[in-house]
């Protein structure tokens, strides 16, 4: 390990021991290991970087092995998934079209420390814009925020809540098996942790689509979804109100602030994205 691993604070450091069986001992022997590992793998083409490493180790609590199966996935998941994860330019008019319609915002604060990732799932006309495209934009955007909030992403993790608002059956359409199965896939094998499933504004008949979503789930993700039918008033009880925009009944700005300022992040970041295409794997599961 070539820097040694800083905290925000002291308790950062010590959730990061009491949780994840992070020290600076098991970093530096987890790190060495997997970097080791990564260069007898050929055709995975890892990040070889200590802290694109860290992240998966903390993402499976420093099981070394664990680590390994969820880094494969998720390098041959880049390969396999062309769709989601190639020519990942925010300039493509579609791309940039969801970027700017908010289908996938994070908050510039967080929630018991979680980066938290408000996704509206039908902020997208599905007569217009590819389910695949509403995907890729998300994962963009989504490597971004954890870029820069990589600590508290990576140790604490992430709050994912789903505004279900105006989803209609077009929208549901765009969502046979085969596409859940592979989003649950993604889900399960990205390098940060995703703590908290909060499905808001739901319509009655979300449990059959959440039904088909939790087949694919392990059962630690399955009790991590909750679904809530009444609005923000049940969102607060999850998520305080203090770090949420005013749209969900919060005190931080607009929603509209929120997509400029990413949107204006993620074309400030166009060379990362397009440096980051080199990393995947040559082989498929």
């Amino acid at each position: 390990m070539s820097a040694k691993i800083t905290y925000s604070n002291e308790s950062m450091k010590q959730y990061a021991v009491e949780n994840l069986n992070e020290t600076e001992e098991s970093a530096r022997r987890g790190i060495e290991e997997i970097l080791s590992w990564i260069k007898d793998t050929p055709g995975l083409n890892a990040k070889k970087d200590d802290r694109s490493i860290l992240a998966f180790l903390r993402g499976c609590k420093f099981n070394l092995e664990l680590t390994k199966k969820k880094m494969r996935n998720f390098y041959v998941m880049k390969v396999e998934r062309p769709e989601w994860f190639s020519n990942r330019d925010p300039d493509l008019s579609e791309l940039s079209e969801l970027i700017n319609l908010g289908v996938f915002i994070p908050l510039k604060k967080y929630h018991n420390n979680m980066l938290v990732v408000i996704i509206r799932t039908a902020a997208h006309d599905p007569k217009i814009h590819k389910q695949d495209n509403v995907f890729k934009a998300g994962k963009m955007i989504l490597d971004l925020a954890v870029e820069e909030n990589f600590d508290n992403a990576t140790v604490y993790g992430v709050c994912a809540v789903f505004d279900m608002t105006n989803i209609s059956l077009a929208h549901a359409r765009q969502l046979p098996p085969h596409v859940i199965k592979k989003a649950v896939f993604a889900w399960q094998n990205y390098y940060c942790r995703p703590k908290q499933l909060e499905f808001i504004n739901a319509p009655i008949y979300v449990n059959v689509v959440l039904k088909i979503f939790k087949s694919f789930m392990s059962e630690k993700l399955q009790g991590r979804v909750r679904v809530h039918f009444s609005g923000n008033d049940a969102l607060h009880k999850v998520v305080s109100k203090e770090i949420l925009p005013f749209e969900y009944g919060g005190n931080e700005g607009p929603v509209a602030d929120l997509i400029e300022y990413w949107s204006k992040k993620i074309c400030e970041r166009k060379d990362w994205f397009k440096n980051d295409e080199q990393y995947k794997a040559e082989f498929s599961l």
